[in-house]
Parts: C-alpha cells; structure tokens; sequence
C-alpha cells in the first residue's frame, strides 16, 4: 500500500490492482459491500478490506485529500490498532493545501437505534464521540469513553488501541478457514478469564477506545469530513454502514455542506509512504 498526495478537493481515493488495471473506489456508504469481521469497500470486480483502521487515521489527523494505492485486497492489518498509520503519516508529513476545508455539519439531532444499538447524532462544531460498550466478560463488561478529536488526543487516546476478540472465536473461525493471519501480534484476544496477550492490555479501557477508532473509520466514508456529537451504545461495522446509508439517504434533513473560512484542507506531503507489514508495532 502506499500513499500518495493529491490536490484539494479531491478527498480519499482508494486506487485499486486488478487484473484488468487499476481501479478507482471512493469511500461511500454505498460503497461498502462487506462488514463481517471489517469493513470493506468495493465496485464491479474490486474490492479492498480492513479499511477502517486507515480511514480513522485520515480522519483523526484531519487528512482530507489523499490517493491510497492498494495492490492487493486488505489493508495491512499491522498491529491491529491505527498506530503505524499515525506514525508513517507523520514522519512523511503533511502539507497544508490553500483551500477552505468543506464538512457534513450535523444540523438537527438524529436518534438511529435498533435491537439495542444505538447512535445518536448532535450538532457540534467538530468531532466529537461518547461512546459506551457491554460484553458478558469479567475483564471489560460495561465501558464508556468520551472524546474529542484533534491530531494530538487522536494520536495519544484513540490510536494505539487495537482491535479485540475472544479466544473461542478466534478458534472456530481458523477452524473454518477464516481469519486465518489473526493472531497476538495483530489483535487483543481474550480466553474466559483474562487477556491472553502477554503484554497485557494499553489502556484499562482499550476496547471501548478501539471501537471509538472503527466508527470514526466507518463515517468516513461519506463524500465530506462529518461535524458532529456522536452517542453511540453497542454498535459495529454494520451498524455504523447502515447509520451512514440512511444519514446520506436523507442528507438534505439532517447534514449542511459548509466551507470553513477559517480552516485549510491538508494533503499527503510530496514524497509517498510505503506500508510495510514489518514495521515495529509500538510505532
């Protein structure tokens, strides 16, 4: 995978390899064609999975334009978090663009809820999550999270959190050919009683982090940067399409399209980042 600058107004291109040539995929809530065990985006003959980890980076360093090259059909896994991503994008840099930056402003509240999901849209100038999470297991239980997204409290609260499963999935899944390069480096993965992972977990509430780090993935792929409080309870991949799909369906209701005067687009700097699957997962 590298990553490639790309000028205003262009937002996130997903370039893909197939055999016919490259093909062009723009994330939208239409786009996503799976959301099994992640999230994955797709048009006739291309597809690209695990994209949400990459998006929420984009989105949590406030990346509006950018050409993302995939020659494959996963985005690198890496060490299950957004983490790298931070990283290589930061040590490559970014580059202001000389152009207002454009978002989807939430502009009437929004309650999305079904079989004991929830999200609830607010208006807000800027993006900001509460989030709350509840699973039968000793060592997470019920968990809340809030939080408000700039670079540095992305960076620092939201991004090293990796993603999370259970020992007894992990097995049945393998067993029937599926997740196959899952494993202890790549994910926090829990037995009956605790986390298996040696190194334990990163933060106390690591899990309600991590899911706060797919949803800002899963709303990125409408064609704008979204404004707005969201109070999310027990959603997923999903869940969090099916939200977007129905947000964008009934865009003129509930979202106003509006230039910042007073901020700037940014892009990829020059020179491209290649992803390499063996970088360091503490990065």
């Amino acid at each position: 995978m590298v990553l490639k600058p790309a000028p205003a107004d262009t937002g996130v291109i997903f370039s893909l390899s197939t055999k016919s040539g490259r093909q062009v995929v723009v994330p939208e809530p239409g786009k996503v064609v799976g959301t099994g065990l992640a999230t994955t985006l797709g048009t006739a003959g291309a597809k690209v999975s695990t994209v949400e980890h990459l998006l929420a980076a984009l989105v949590g360093l406030e990346i509006d334009n950018v050409l993302v090259e995939v020659d494959g059909e996963e985005i690198p896994i890496l060490d299950g978090s957004a983490s790298v991503y931070v990283y290589l994008i930061n040590s490559a840099g970014i580059r202001v663009l000389d152009r207002p930056r454009e978002v989807a402003k939430i502009k009437r509240t929004l309650v999305f809820e079904q079989d004991g999901k929830r999200v609830v849209a607010k208006p807000f100038n800027g993006l900001k999550i509460d989030y709350q999470i509840n699973f039968p297991h000793p060592q997470i239980g019920t968990q809340n999270f809030s939080f408000e997204s700039t670079p540095l409290t992305f960076s620092h609260r939201i991004a090293r959190a990796r993603t999370f499963g259970f020992m007894k999935d992990v097995e049945w899944l393998q067993k029937n050919g599926l997740a196959l390069g899952g494993s202890l480096e790549n994910a926090v993965v829990f037995d009956d009683y605790g986390v298996v992972n040696p190194e334990g977990l990163r933060f106390t509430d690591e899990m309600v982090r991590h899911k706060i780090l797919d949803f800002m993935g899963d709303i990125a792929v409408g064609s704008h940067r979204i404004w707005g409080h969201f109070e999310v309870s027990c959603s997923g991949h999903d869940f969090n399409n099916r939200f977007m799909r129905y947000l964008f369906d009934n865009q003129s209701e509930f979202l106003d399209f509006v230039a910042l005067e007073d901020t700037v687009s940014h892009a990829k700097c020059p020179d491209p980042v290649l992803v390499p699957v063996g970088v360091p997962a503490w990065a």
